[in-house]
């Protein structure tokens, strides 16, 4: 059996249809019986970019000893016309979180599945410093483990004042190596004093890079730096 941390992150295809469109990251988190997948807004829904899925489909583990074996969820976005989604706003517009409930009974009996809790967010916010180490766990460019369906990890460090709101908005920085399909990634910190399956701090949710428009393409390199929301927008969208 793999760590619990990779048990929390699952692949998640989007669908017009039939018709493939893209790939990203959800992990999973858990309000007494209730269960949500936990994505960027974005791999549910961009305006901008004319993304507009209908469905989405997510890959569960179904033996615990055998990792080869899995099996499918199809989810719909749509109910009567109604998307099934939660997304957040907050004072300077829109939150890239989106939450969407899964019915258990829809899942595979045996379907493995770690779920991180409120007990895994970090309540003092000034307790987490600059400059310390992350993961990000997820499937960049659909990068994973084949044979047994698992995601990867990518180091991190927080990149900015952890706390306060990045140029106002509800982010703080990471500086991660990361790709398309990491959209959606939990955002972690190791908590060695945790007694937990899961002992690892659930920081935030990872949205996409960061770059500016002043740079030269030419002569600057990418920043490298990436936004991840606070995960404290889980709680909101899961009362």
């Amino acid at each position: 059996m793999a760590e619990s941390l990779l048990f929390t992150t699952a692949r998640v295809t989007t669908f017009d249809g039939p018709r493939l469109l893209t790939g990203a990251t959800g992990f999973f988190f858990a309000r007494s019986e209730r269960l949500f997948l936990v994505t960027s807004r974005h791999v549910l829904h961009d305006g901008a970019s004319g993304h507009r899925p209908n469905r989405i489909e997510v890959e569960f583990h179904v033996d615990p000893v055998d990792l080869r074996h899995t099996a499918t969820v199809s989810i719909w976005l749509f109910k009567n016309g109604m998307s099934q989604w939660r997304q957040g706003v907050d004072s300077a517009g829109d939150v890239d979180v989106g939450v969407m409930e899964i019915d258990r009974s829809s899942l595979p009996p045996s379907a493995q599945i770690c779920c991180f809790t409120s007990a895994h967010l970090q309540s003092e916010l000034g307790d987490i410093e600059v400059g310390t180490g992350l993961l990000v766990v997820g499937f960049p460019l659909g990068f994973h483990d084949t044979t047994h369906r698992l995601p990867v990890v990518r180091h991190a460090v927080i990149a900015s004042a952890f706390g306060i709101r990045f140029q106002g908005q509800g982010y703080f920085l990471t500086d991660a190596r990361t790709h398309r399909g990491t959209s959606g990634a939990p955002v972690v910190m190791r908590d060695p004093a945790s007694r937990d399956p899961l002992p690892w701090k659930l920081l935030g949710v990872h949205s996409s890079r960061i770059d500016i428009g002043t740079r030269d393409r030419q002569q600057d390199e990418s920043l490298g730096l990436n936004a991840a929301w606070y995960a404290a927008i889980v709680l909101t969208l899961t009362t």
